[in-house]
């Protein structure tokens, strides 16, 4: 089983920083991109950003400009996330591409999330 574990939520007030962490398990093949999605008090879970193995780098619009996500190792990806704002409130869940085996297809995996609320 392969595990993504999650750190740096928190409460932070409009306007603050956070950092979120994640780190997959070494119980793996090969890892493809890696992300950060948020599940928003009652709405849909949405991208936020991901990255591949290269660095290339994506975000939803919403954020762009303030959050950054990076790689600074094979199984980690961080987020900072600057200028939060309360809309930015929510469950922040990792998400990996993983290949178990050599032969094997790809499988997304998730954490369990953090949660980041912004006050207003």
């Amino acid at each position: 089983q392969v595990l993504l574990v999650e750190s740096g939520g928190g409460l932070v007030q409009h306007g603050g920083s956070l950092n979120l962490s994640c780190t997959a398990s070494p119980t793996f093949f090969a890892l493809g991109s890696m992300g950060w999605f948020r599940r928003a008090p009652g709405k849909e879970r949405e991208m936020v950003a991901t990255i591949t193995p290269g660095g290339m780098d994506n975000y939803v619009e919403s954020v762009k400009g303030r959050f950054t996500i990076s790689r600074p190792d094979y199984r980690k990806i961080t987020l900072q996330m600057n200028s939060l704002k309360p809309e930015d409130t929510g469950l922040y869940y990792c998400n990996a591409q993983v290949w178990k085996f050599f032969n094997s297809t790809p499988s997304e995996y998730w954490g369990r999330g953090t949660q980041v609320t912004v006050s207003s």
